[in-house]
């Protein structure tokens, strides 16, 4: 897809692509001619600087995370040089909406360490060799997560929000109802379950839709709004096939072991949650926090659900920022 119409709140940057040719995933197929898309926010060339890796979420891109971003927020480009990579299967990387050799269901099924296995294939031809904070929400904290196990050493810490180490039956749950939808065509149905059911709780949707008379209208509008995103119903199917079997401790040498995967983790980490998320459930979260050697659990004061994550809810973010960069300083 090209670039999605620009929203509040979004940062305007230069948009990069890195070529990593033939990428074999950990299933043994093929990727062929991968390209990640990405963006800078500071300056790259200066080595002196501390470089902070950004993480998308399901069906998102590297705009993200961009309420975290700027100056008096908790990554400043005037101090650190921010590198946020768009993950395969967003549209803007490759994706089965976009690959030419391998478009639609001719392109291959990854996993969450595909991903960030790609991400590190990508900080190696920018010669990047060490990170200060690998940071994500939803998906993109659980690809934090996977980076501490993954490459234990090459991040300071690890900011990871509303993530899973190891993906809930109740996520999988709610991505196999939305797929149904997508698979029948219906955008207003799924939307109704991503955008009500899994990212809002009943206090949350009541503030955004308050009587009941107008919950048809606005879910018509919502997907809409979607449809104008310009994502491809596919990209999105494939990412939740990715989210869906995500595990840690699938991570090779662990043996599905998702406690002992958590444990290898030596990022100093913070785990940040509301305390009710109907998509990834707090459960999760608090898991992680508990085996995570060196990590502090952060309660968003959040009714918002799974946006509290997001510019969404605006005490939130001013909380999230606030809190990451008090983190970053100790």
């Amino acid at each position: 897809m090209s670039h999605p119409p620009m929203q509040p709140g979004w940062i305007e940057s230069a948009h990069h692509e890195c070529a990593l040719g033939n990428f074999r995933l950990e299933s043994g197929e093929c990727i062929e001619a991968l390209k990640l898309s990405y963006v800078v926010h500071g300056d790259l060339a200066d080595p002196t600087r501390p470089v902070v890796l950004g993480l998308c979420a399901i069906g998102s891109t590297h705009h993200r995370l961009d309420f975290l971003i700027g100056r008096e927020l908790a990554f400043d480009p005037a101090r650190v040089t921010i590198i946020v990579i768009d993950a395969i299967g967003n549209g803007l990387s490759s994706s089965p909406s976009n690959s030419a050799k391998q478009p639609g269901r001719r392109f291959p099924r990854f996993t969450i360490r595909d991903m960030v296995r790609s991400q590190m294939a990508l900080l190696d031809q920018l010669g990047v060799c060490g990170l200060e904070c690998v940071v994500g929400a939803s998906m993109g904290g659980m690809q934090a997560l996977q980076w501490g196990v993954s490459y234990p050493q090459f991040m300071r810490s690890i900011v990871a929000l509303t993530p899973m180490a190891k993906t809930a039956p109740w996520a999988a749950a709610m991505n196999h109802a939305a797929r149904l939808c997508l698979e029948s065509g219906s955008m207003e149905a799924w939307t109704a379950i991503m955008h009500v059911f899994a990212m809002r709780t009943p206090e949350r949707f009541a503030r955004d839709v308050s009587d009941a008379t107008a919950v048809s209208g606005w879910i018509a509008q919502r997907a809409a709004w979607w449809g104008a995103q310009q994502s491809d119903p596919l990209d999105w199917i494939y990412q939740s096939w990715a989210y869906d079997a995500h595990d840690v401790g699938a991570t090779a040498s662990f043996d599905n072991d998702t406690e002992r995967a958590l444990r290898s983790i030596r990022a100093r980490t913070l785990i940040g949650a509301p305390e009710l998320d109907l998509y990834n459930p707090v459960e999760a979260a608090e898991f992680a926090a508990r085996l995570i050697p060196d990590c502090a659990f952060l309660r968003l004061p959040s009714t918002s659900g799974h946006l509290a994550a997001t510019d969404a809810d605006s005490r939130s973010a001013e909380f999230l920022n606030r809190e990451i960069g008090g983190f970053r300083a100790r």
